[in-house]
């Protein structure tokens, strides 16, 4: 059971309480608008819950709240920024607004992001590429270490995501958002937060055995390679996320993610980030690629169903479904969730904007 919340009460709380760490009022609103989205969107492994670890890291590494980005070199197609530190979610807004603004000047945009910290959903950034008209491409390094290469007895990798989004139909761009691990860590967490156990073949402990324990797996444990195992083609996954690393931390300078001891000393957690803005326009008529992802789509949408009561979709679909649902009845939060933000809240002395007389009756969460 959930208590359901509207949107702008949503991102209000989580402004609130990254203000009162420190955070400028304006980079504030932008990571809580993040946060939002992907909560709106049902990825709640990337929503507000994830001030329950940023609350943990800034305890014990070092943040910068108060982080001014700047760009440390520039072509007309490309740039290096430094994320002075902090969080990523305006840094990496601002990165992929630049990728934009030089694709839609010369045809693609590349922007690399060093000295930058965890910065939400990938899908977020894509999908304002693809609202643009252009083709987004994404990804990131991460900072915790829990996932082993395939055939190896030691983790040297995180979830490791990237996202591509590609306009085509209006409303309904094609995007991709996904870890090169099964399951993200946010949804090993949140099942922790909530006192709920894994499905299986999500996360081994560490031995390497099969577990449905969350805390196994966030206290030693392994999170399991997209792939899983060799013999199930684990080595996909790892073979993705040795390319995310590349073009995150290999193209930036920031720390690798085979580096845990931090040897380079960066100011803050020195996450690193990739993002490319390309226009279809380049090729063919833009108007023209777009009908084809269109209906390249709705080919996949007409595919029969194993299942008559589960339709087939394409990347996308289901988060824009949740997102319809949410925008009418709320944005839904476990009750174990809810009491840990307010124990952040109070903690740190910010205003509190879920409180009972805001929320609607329990229901199920969506």
């Amino acid at each position: 059971m959930a208590l359901r919340h509207d949107q702008e009460e949503h991102r209000r709380q989580a402004s609130a309480i990254f203000q009162a760490w420190g955070m400028p009022p304006e980079k504030a609103d932008q990571t809580s608008r993040v946060l939002t989205w992907a909560d709106l969107h049902g990825i709640e492994s990337h929503g507000i819950a994830m001030i329950v670890e940023y609350n943990e890291r800034r305890s014990n590494r070092p943040i910068n709240f108060q982080s001014d980005p700047y760009i440390v070199r520039e072509t007309p197609v490309s740039a290096l920024m430094d994320g002075d530190g902090g969080l990523g979610h305006y840094t990496a807004t601002k990165a992929m607004e630049l990728a934009v603004h030089k694709a839609q000047a010369a045809g693609v945009g590349l922007v690399s992001v060093r000295n930058s910290g965890h910065f939400g959903a990938l899908g977020y950034f894509t999908s304002m590429a693809a609202d643009a008209g252009l083709i987004g491409i994404a990804a990131t390094s991460v900072f915790g270490i829990r996932v082993p290469p395939t055939g190896g007895a030691k983790a040297r990798f995180g979830t490791d995501p990237w996202s591509f989004a590609a306009p085509g139909a209006a409303g309904e761009p094609f995007v991709l958002d996904m870890a090169t691990t099964t399951v993200a860590s946010g949804k090993v967490r949140n099942k922790l937060v909530e006192g709920q156990p894994l499905p299986e073949g999500w996360g081994f402990d560490s031995s390497g055995r099969p577990t449905t324990d969350p805390s196994t797996v966030m206290n030693g444990g392994f999170l399991s390679p997209l792939g899983g195992t060799a013999e199930s083609g684990g080595h996909k996954g790892y073979g993705l996320a040795v390319m995310v690393n590349i073009l995150a931390s290999c193209l930036s300078g920031s720390t690798l993610i085979t580096d845990p001891m931090h040897s380079r000393q960066p100011k803050g957690l020195d996450v690193g980030h990739f993002f490319m803005a390309f226009d279809p326009g380049l090729f063919r008529e833009a108007a023209d690629f777009r009908a084809d992802v269109a209906r390249l789509c709705n080919d996949l949408r007409a595919t029969p169903p194993v299942d008559p009561s589960a339709p087939v979709l394409v990347a996308g679909d289901p988060e824009r479904s949740k997102r319809a649902a949410r925008e009418a009845d709320g944005i839904p939060m476990g009750p174990g969730l809810l009491a840990r933000l307010r124990t952040i809240a109070d903690g740190c002395g910010a205003a509190w904007h879920l409180s009972p007389a805001t929320q609607s009756a329990s229901v199920n969460a969506s």
